[in-house]
């Protein structure tokens, strides 16, 4: 009887972590990426809503990563502080936040702006960051904490063992962005080209990944034959007929 029980026990923690890592946000951003149709700037109708990818560019003066100190048009920081609790221990989020202006996306046949405060986002963790007992905080490191109300060091001035992830979006940098394209004649951020503004629709948040599996051009799918009775049917290739080859034979008969 315990071999089922511990059977039934494993499968449910697998199920557990299975939809757990389904529904995070780094899952949910790929995926919606992945599925959305994607079209080249130019092709983009007022109202459509469909993926871009291009390349970053800023409209005003670059951001400067905190803790990198690299030039960038958004970036994403999570810090967690290790905690023990008697024989355990885990990672407390102390610190989460993204930061970014407004800025542009081009791809070979036009501008797209991303000009909107509803952005639901995956970017790439490309800077990793430490301190801990031997292991003293940068400079920047520390003035990152001491503007977020933290210090690496403890009350009996020991250090805590702290972990830093950092990620942006450079200037060049390929990004896939999906939303609801407007097309403007005359923008004020960018008043010598005519511009698509992705902006978010019906309260669903405009997605963004540099991550490469979401980089992929999507086409729409073309709409399936209807049959007379109203049902669809996929569209097949007719296949052609094999002929077979027949030898000719000459006879001659005195």
């Amino acid at each position: 009887m315990e071999f089922p029980i511990i059977f039934i026990l494993i499968v449910a923690v697998i199920v557990i972590i299975v939809l757990f890592n389904s529904f995070t946000k780094k899952a949910i951003v790929k995926r919606k990426l992945r599925k959305t149709p994607s079209k080249k700037i130019s092709d983009f109708k007022n109202g459509n809503i469909a993926k871009v990818v291009g390349r970053v560019d800023c409209v005003n003066s670059p951001l400067l990563a905190p803790l990198s100190n690299r030039k960038c048009a958004y970036y994403s920081i999570k810090v967690e502080k290790r905690v023990s609790t008697g024989k355990n221990s885990h990672w407390e989020k102390i610190i989460e936040e993204d930061v970014y202006d407004t800025f542009i996306v081009r791809d070979s046949t036009g501008t797209a702006l991303i000009n909107t405060d509803n952005i639901k986002s995956y970017l790439v963790v490309d800077a990793k960051y430490k301190s801990g007992l031997f292991d003293d905080a940068t400079v920047r490191l520390e003035t990152y904490l001491s503007k977020h109300g933290h210090q690496s060091v403890g009350f009996l001035g020991l250090n805590k063992t702290i972990r830093y992830r950092e990620a942006v979006l450079e200037l060049g940098e390929q990004l896939a962005v999906a939303g609801s394209g407007q097309w403007i004649e005359k923008s004020e951020l960018l008043p010598n080209e005519k511009v698509l503004e992705i902006t978010s629709y019906e309260q669903v948040p405009v997605f963004l990944s540099d991550d490469t599996s979401t980089l992929e051009f999507v086409p729409e799918k073309k709409p399936s034959l209807e049959t007379k009775r109203g049902f669809h049917k996929p569209e097949r290739k007719e296949k052609g007929v094999k002929q077979k080859k027949r030898e000719r034979y000459s006879k001659s008969y005195k």
